[in-house]
């Protein structure tokens, strides 16, 4: 009736049963390697972490255990990304001298990135508050101010704004600036403006920028010379701008 692969099937598990219970167990779970396998508890989790006694015996023995590896190599990346952490850039504000330092600040007036526009509108904030003699040069205002900025840091892949500059050193972005001037250093390195400078000009709006009144804002002026035409002007930047005679702080 039944196929004869399921008689022996049958046959060779009744005779595995009888077997197994004739037998005494523990023979037989220590004759098989495969069925040596118990349960953990708490002290054989602890004894594996454990060196063998007989590498604690011979130091020298090549083959450590297997946590062993792992603790070494977990130690080895804690210590590499310890090494690879930027370290605290020193202090320069410590070397400049109190009260003599001219601020030349790189900032941008455009809100394309929130961020950035923030961080420069906190700087401008902070350095007029101190009523500092500040250089606000605006990158958004004069394509030349870019340039300019790179070729001062030039060891800096990506160029963030704004940057500070007193007294001719790189002091540092917004964070720098704010730490700071809550540490209070930063009142005591820049020097203090003019008693006649206005931070409320009336003239350009605080804007630091005017028309140039040799265009009229075109960048375009006519001349006689070589047949006449119409030329670039070289008083103001491509913008037809130029800075602000009653309130900018003259360029260093």
């Amino acid at each position: 009736m039944w196929p004869s692969w399921v008689k022996t099937r049958s046959s060779s598990s009744s005779a595995a049963v009888s077997t197994s219970t004739s037998t005494d167990l523990v023979p037989a779970v220590a004759a098989s390697p495969r069925l040596s396998f118990t349960s953990p508890s708490l002290k054989d989790l602890q004894s594996l972490l454990k060196p063998d006694s007989a590498h604690a015996a011979a130091p020298s023995s090549p083959s450590p255990r297997v946590f062993h590896r792992i603790r070494v190599a977990a130690s080895a990346l804690r210590v590499l990304r310890t090494l690879q952490q930027p370290s605290v850039p020193s202090r320069p504000a410590a070397e400049l001298p109190s009260g003599t330092g001219r601020v030349v600040l790189y900032f941008t007036s455009l809100r394309v990135v929130r961020g950035t526009y923030e961080d420069c509108r906190a700087v401008r904030a902070i350095l007029r508050g101190l009523r500092a003699a500040v250089d606000e040069r605006d990158l958004s205002m004069d394509p030349g101010f870019p340039p300019e900025l790179a070729s001062l840091l030039p060891h800096r892949r990506r160029v963030t704004l704004p940057q500070v500059f007193v007294g001719g050193r790189h002091l540092g972005g917004a964070e720098e600036v704010r730490r700071l001037h809550e540490s209070g250093e930063l009142r005591r390195i820049v020097a203090p403006a003019p008693p006649s400078a206005s931070l409320n000009c009336t003239r350009c709006g605080g804007e630091r920028y005017v028309l140039c009144g040799a265009c009229d804002g075109s960048h375009k002026r006519y001349s006689l010379k070589g047949g006449g035409g119409f030329r670039a002007c070289a008083d103001c930047n491509e913008n037809g701008l130029v800075r602000c005679p009653g309130c900018c702080v003259p360029a260093a």
